[in-house]
């Protein structure tokens, strides 16, 4: 056999994708693994696939032309993709090419039918499954039309739903090559589909298996529905049988034909329960040696299974690593924080470091462990409603947990049980100094800091950190701190029970907090108003900022009229913010600092959008209306039996909250700034490493751990080269995936449910966070930068942190996908007045950006309006 063109299946192992595609490779280690029957057969290498594209140079130039087109032009990615596919298909297979081929045949027996599939390099692989992407074709009976549907196979790496995966996915087209595997036919009573893990819940010790009759084209085409059944600890657990009214065949003289199925038959099950436990204890085995959960595509043949494809299930969110095999809960970090994109490796490490809790990475995201907490009675009531009052899904998905009785044992009650948050207030003085002292201390802190670590460097400069990290963590479990932060929370939730209680009023905390003092996110927003009124009336700098194409812009502003007073204002804002960014719990995230063109759509929305002296205007109509409110308040309880007292006790809450709620969003604010001085010294640092030829680029140190980059700046050497290439594939991997508000270590996804039944019909539902309701244009924006907001729209995004309070300012609802009560979005819309809904599953793709929708911020729902 011509080794170069022609393998067969038993000499190929899962080494070889480059020269037989992920298919075959995957195919010939299935070959290799005990107990496993694969249908015999050969793979055409992927030197086949050059040497017959190479002869023809149309190609070349239509894979130019294709790689130049916007990803979103299917119009023209479908025109070039057919005219590549013609091409290829036209060209004639060289005459050694075809002897190898029928050389190959001859061995199997020429007449037989065989199976004919595509098998790209960039198909089956850990982290893109590319399913249904290539062609395959069943039944091929003879040389000649073997040969034709290689072809095909060849032809099929330029379909259109092909090509716009692969740009989904970050790969190049021309890094992509195409084997074919030509495999023997199988003619099978049965056939489907086993996945060794529940791709719908995730959950790894339960398999599914869709089984029907005849060929397994029937069920991946969707022309019957399969029967179903689930498997676990080798039991079928549930099973639903469906009406399989019809099957695909083989006909005698090659293809395919779908037939119907027998009257009595169809309801038949296609395997018996002892089958099915047969085939999961084979793809068990299967799983076992590929070290991942498998997507199996199976056939039942007279005398057993036959396995004709096994490719990794890329849609399954990771499992944290526990280290036993002990039940575990985890809690998703990166909804409480607002950021549930997926952070690099010096990113989550760091956050581990400086974190107040272990925290464990899965998938690029950061996850806590609580079992323990829920399995003592002791706490388990203290963190649900804790949990719960960030976030409601959270609650829920815990609940479905514990409702289960297994999976988390209870432990023996040995102690009372801690009052529940939203009790009595914390023991703290009403008292404005307490916050002045604590953000002063908090800026000495980081003075500190930032004087100290300047003569820090090499190894020094790590040890320096880690001592930095435990001062980190001091400031963030300052009693005083907490305390102060809690009374703004417990001040919020009196009054909303209270009022509701005795007034009928729903969340009067809302208004009751506008303009609160000391709130640094929501006077980052109002500032941003205040350089918007020094660039307003300067044309010149207005025009130079809409066509800023870098972050050199600061730069040009000096040559013009009013450019110097226009920087200087940019760069005050920089100095006290410049240190935030979306997603900036991931220090790898570039700061505003250091791509300070992020804010100029912001300024300029702010520009078109308000007159002069905006901030302090909104500052003050927010001042009012909280103040009016109050009055109406304490009028209305006095009228109440028992009025005068509950009016004393509403107005020293009313005091209390406003003291206390603004520094809730302060200690973020003293960890980011922090953030950026460690940051700083690290890329010092990088740079350092790029010279002396141990790292390409000063970034790459985002893609190890902060213990990793310690090591390498110790030994001044990357002992893996290849190890910062793996981590960043593994990053643009991650962002395919959607990380759970739940996850246990079976790796079930929970994401909670609001199960509510007061909302209209087709309303979205979430967590009412800011009181009010507001109709309006939806804009759907899922990156600051690209925002274009006017007067009167309403965002609609996945998730804010901090960094997004500039665009409150512009808006006049919020709706996101994640979020609480007490999250930063929830806080500044309260802040601003704006009516808010958070935690809204799907926002962003069951609203079109443009539509009008009604935001009900009191209430918890979204209407989309016709």
């Amino acid at each position: 056999m011509n080794q170069q063109y022609v393998w067969d299946l038993q000499d190929v192992d899962a080494t070889q994708v480059a020269l037989v595609g992920g298919k075959g490779a995957h195919l010939g280690a299935l070959s290799r693994i005990e107990g496993v029957r694969v249908p015999g057969g050969f793979c055409v290498t992927t030197e086949a696939f050059r040497r017959v594209v190479a002869q023809a140079p149309p190609i070349d130039d239509l894979l130019d032309r294709l790689s130049r087109v916007d990803a979103d032009d299917r119009e023209a990615i479908r025109t070039l993709s057919a005219r590549i596919r013609r091409a290829v298909e036209g060209i004639a297979v060289p005459d050694d090419l075809v002897a190898a081929i029928t050389g190959a045949l001859a061995r199997s027996g020429e007449r037989a039918a065989y199976a004919v599939r595509s098998s790209a390099t960039a198909e089956d692989l850990p982290t893109a499954s590319f399913a249904g992407q290539q062609d395959t074709y069943l039944n091929v009976i003879g040389p000649a039309a073997v040969l034709r549907h290689i072809s095909r196979c060849w032809a099929s790496l330029f379909t259109e739903r092909a090509v716009i995966y692969r740009r989904r996915n970050g790969i190049d087209d021309r890094s992509v090559h195409m084997a074919v595997v030509v495999q023997q036919m199988a003619f099978p009573h049965a056939s489907g589909i086993l996945f060794t893990a529940d791709p719908v819940t995730g959950n790894r010790k339960v398999a599914t298996v869709d089984a029907g009759f005849g060929l397994g084209e029937a069920l991946v085409s969707g022309l019957v529905n399969p029967d179903v059944f689930a498997v676990r600890d080798g039991e079928v657990v549930t099973r639903a049988i469906a009406a399989k009214q019809r099957a695909v065949t083989a006909l005698p003289a090659g293809g395919t034909r779908e037939v119907a199925i027998d009257a009595q038959q169809q309801e038949q099950p296609a395997l018996t329960d002892a089958q099915v436990v047969r085939l999961v204890e084979l793809g068990r085995r299967i799983e076992a040696h590929f070290g991942s959960p498998q997507d199996i595509e199976w056939c039942l043949v007279d005398d057993g299974f036959r396995i004709v494809q096994s490719r990794p299930i890329t849609t399954l969110f990771p499992v944290p690593e526990s280290g036993d095999r002990e039940n575990h809960v985890y809690v998703s970090v990166g909804h409480g924080q607002m950021m549930t994109d997926p952070m690099k490796p010096l990113g989550f490490s760091m956050w581990q470091l400086t974190a107040m809790v272990p925290m464990h990475e899965a998938g690029g995201r950061l996850f806590v462990d609580v079992t323990a907490r829920l399995a003592s009675p002791a706490s388990r009531a203290g963190l649900l409603d804790a949990l719960g009052k960030g976030d409601p899904l959270v609650r829920d998905a815990l609940e479905t947990v514990l409702d289960r009785g297994d999976f988390v044992p209870p432990l023996p009650d040995t102690a009372p049980a801690a009052p529940p948050p939203g009790g009595a207030p914390a023991p703290i003085e009403t008292d404005p100094a307490v916050v002045t002292a604590l953000i002063e201390r908090s800026r000495v802190s980081i003075a500190a800091l930032e004087r100290d670590i300047r003569t820090k460097s090499g190894p020094e400069l790590f040890d320096f950190l880690l001592e930095a990290f435990e001062e980190h963590k001091q400031v963030l479990s300052d009693p005083l701190s907490i305390q102060a932060i809690m009374a703004g929370m417990e001040a919020t939730w009196w009054l909303n029970d209270k009022l509701q209680e005795w007034l009928g009023e729903k969340n009067a905390a809302d208004t009751l907090t506008l303009s609160a003092p000391d709130n640094i996110t929501s006077e980052m927003g109002l500032a941003l108003l205040d350089v918007a009124d020094v660039i307003r009336p300067l044309p010149e700098v207005v025009a130079h900022l809409r066509g800023v194409q870098d972050d050199g812009f600061l730069d040009g502003l000096a040559k013009l009229p009013g450019g110097a007073e226009a920087r200087d204002a940019i760069e005050a804002y920089l100095d006290r913010y410049g240190m935030r960014c979306v997603g900036e719990i991931d220090i790898t995230r570039p700061r505003w600092r250091e791509r300070p063109s992020t804010l100029v759509p912001v300024i300029l929305d702010n520009v078109r959008n308000f007159g002069p002296g905006a901030a302090e205007r909104r500052f003050e109509e927010g001042r009012l209306r909280a103040q009016q409110k109050e009055q109406e308040v304490l009028s209305r309880l006095r009228a109440l039996p028992d009025g005068d007292r509950k009016a004393d006790e509403t107005r020293r809450m009313i005091d209390r909250v406003r003291t206390f709620i603004g520094y809730r969003e302060y200690p973020k604010y003293g960890i980011i700034s922090r953030y950026f001085v460690y940051k700083q010294a690290l890329m010092e640092e990088a740079g350092r490493l790029v010279r002396a030829g141990v790292i390409t680029e000063p970034e790459d140190v985002f893609y190890l751990t902060f213990q990793e980059l310690h090591e390498v700046v110790r030994a001044n050497r990357l002992e893996d080269r290849e190890l910062v290439a793996q981590r960043k594939e593994a990053f643009r991997a991650y962002h395919a995936l959607t990380p759970p508000r739940v996850l246990t270590s079976d790796g079930e996804a929970l994401t909670g449910a609001y199960r509510r039944d007061d909302v209209p019909a087709g309303a979205l539902v979430g967590v009412p966070v800011s009181a009010g309701t507001v109709e309006g244009r939806a804009r759907v924006v899922l990156d600051m930068a690209e925002a274009d907001l006017e007067a009167g729209d309403i965002l609609v995004t996945a998730f804010t942190d901090p960094s997004w309070s500039p665009l409150f300012v512009g808006i006049a609802g919020l709706v996101t996908e994640v979020g609480g009560l007490m999250t930063h979005g929830a806080v500044i819309a309260r802040e601003y007045g704006l009516p808010a809904v958070v935690g809204v599953e799907r926002a962003t793709r069951l609203i079109r950006d443009g539509q009008r929708i009604r935001v009900h911020g009191t209430d918890g729902y979204v209407e989309i309006l016709p």
